[in-house]
């Protein structure tokens, strides 16, 4: 079970990974676009701007999930490695705790916000709903939620092997 639950957890985190770098590579053909038919065409396209930052809202939220798991999130360390290291724990749990209530603010007020605004259109892209931009709000609240969960039950990603399937092979086995 243990196994599973960490697998499907490993899939996520590959999945915020690549969503994060999929919106910046996007956003890098996309901005030059613009630029290039703005000023090279003389035809400003109305779409580039909302869809880079559509863009740069998922690399934002779904980019920030993948980093707390990583243990790569801003984090101020200077006095708290100074700390003793029974008080360092402690500190640990407080900042798990805050991040489970930042994260329940996320996808609590982020799906209220996606819900109310789901019936109104983007003025340059009609066919997307305002809602629609804000998805990546609540999904990266409730992926960093159950990246939180994953560090408090099993640990730091850090501190454990990384499992994978041999595909010659019926049990897994650690790398």
């Amino acid at each position: 079970m243990k196994n599973t639950l960490l697998r499907w957890s490993d899939a996520l985190y590959s999945a915020c990974i690549w969503l994060s770098g999929g919106s910046i590579f996007l956003m890098s053909l996309i901005i030059p676009w613009g630029i290039f038919a703005r000023y090279v065409l003389g035809t400003g396209s109305q779409w580039p701007e909302p869809i880079s930052i559509l863009l740069m809202v998922v690399f934002t939220f779904l980019g920030a999930a993948a980093a707390y798991r990583a243990g790569a999130h801003i984090a101020v360390a200077m006095v708290t490695d100074r700390l003793p290291r029974s008080v360092r724990q402690v500190t640990a749990y407080v900042v798990h705790a805050l991040m489970v209530v930042v994260a329940l603010f996320m996808a609590f007020y982020g799906s209220k916000l996606c819900m109310e605004t789901w019936g109104q259109n983007i003025g340059e892209i009609p066919w997307m709903p305002v809602g629609a931009t804000y998805l990546p709000v609540p999904l990266g609240g409730f992926l960093t939620l159950i990246f939180i969960v994953e560090h408090l039950v099993f640990g730091s990603q850090h501190a454990r092997a990384i499992v994978t399937f041999d595909h010659a092979a019926t049990e897994p086995e650690a790398i």
